[in-house]
């Protein structure tokens, strides 16, 4: 008995050296050479991710990562849609039926992957509908370890159902998605948490201003949700003084970044995102269709020059 619990304690011992050894979601990005950022009409709108990307610029590294943002307006992972989605003009798209394309185009080594506000349809939990929540990340996950990609995931964010209410709490749902994702960090997923943050924080304004919202529409973020959804992703990235500004754009005048900075990223990423969306297909119709990827990404080396000029200047 006693050889076994010794056994025993060895393994764990090593399964806690391993899990130590895991990557951080910092280490993951500094060794990055494209990155991609998958979700749904949330990553799709850009100010998140730009901030991201702003905040980068601030770094230190010896070099940072081509970052492209392929959102797609009301996807899922989990491959489900309610009935009379956009007024029964179309189903949700499913990430599953353009993955192959996105990952052949766009050639990351990083995914940042934010999803799960539309996987539960707006519906009560059902065990179900979670289960193809979970098969659909897992599918994301597969495909990325066939290219040799990491995946960075982030729990949905806060759906505010004082902004939109229900007759029974969506943002509930979405707590249980949350923690089903959060428990695969014992998988050795990477696991950056927004949704129990955002929620809390939301509590906590509404303290004093019970009107407070990151959502006015109860699901997409204004720009201090979007700042607030880049502060959990910096956080993770073990920058918390970054994460002490009210805008990015404090942040950026902090390290002396010229603000002309800030709206030239977003550019960059937007012209980025509309081109290799395209260029990768879809089936989600009213979706901007942009530049040629030849023509983007020429375009996109201009920016990047502006931004470079800009900062030589601080």
């Amino acid at each position: 008995m006693l050889h076994r619990f010794a056994i025993l304690a060895v393994v764990v011992m090593i399964s806690s050296t391993l899990r130590a050894a895991e990557p951080t979601p910092l280490e993951l990005l500094q060794n990055a050479k494209r990155v991609v950022f998958l979700g749904d009409s949330i990553t799709a709108a850009g100010p998140y991710v730009a901030n991201v990307e702003a905040w980068m610029l601030t770094q230190k590294w010896e070099r940072r990562p081509f970052v492209i943002n392929a959102g797609l307006p009301s996807e899922t992972v989990s491959g489900l849609s309610e009935d009379g989605h956009a007024g029964g003009k179309f189903p949700r798209p499913d990430l599953a039926e353009r993955l192959d394309r996105v990952l052949a185009v766009t050639k990351p080594d990083l995914i940042i992957a934010c999803y799960g506000m539309n996987c539960g349809i707006y519906l009560p939990f059902d065990d179900a509908r979670h289960q193809r929540y979970e098969a659909g990340l897992k599918h994301l996950r597969e495909k990325a370890a066939a290219i040799g990609a990491k995946v960075i995931h982030i729990t949905p964010p806060l759906y505010d159902d004082q902004r939109s209410p229900k007759p029974f709490s969506y943002n509930e749902v979405l707590d249980k998605y949350s923690d089903g994702l959060l428990a695969h960090r014992a998988d050795g997923w990477v696991v950056i948490d927004l949704h129990h943050p955002m929620t809390a924080a939301v509590k906590e304004h509404r303290v004093k201003d019970p009107q407070f919202t990151f959502q006015p529409d109860g699901v997409h973020p204004n720009a201090d949700g979007h700042w607030f959804v880049a502060q959990q992703f910096i956080l993770a990235c073990g920058d918390a003084a970054a994460c002490m500004f009210a805008t990015p754009q404090e942040m950026l005048a902090a390290h002396e970044v010229p603000q002309g900075v800030l709206p030239l990223v977003q550019q960059r990423s937007n012209i980025l995102r509309d081109a290799y969306v395209a260029t990768a297909g879809h089936k989600r119709p009213g979706v901007a269709v942009g530049l040629p990827l030849d023509q983007a990404e020429q375009k996109a080396a201009e920016l990047t020059k502006q931004i470079g000029v800009l900062l030589m200047t601080k």
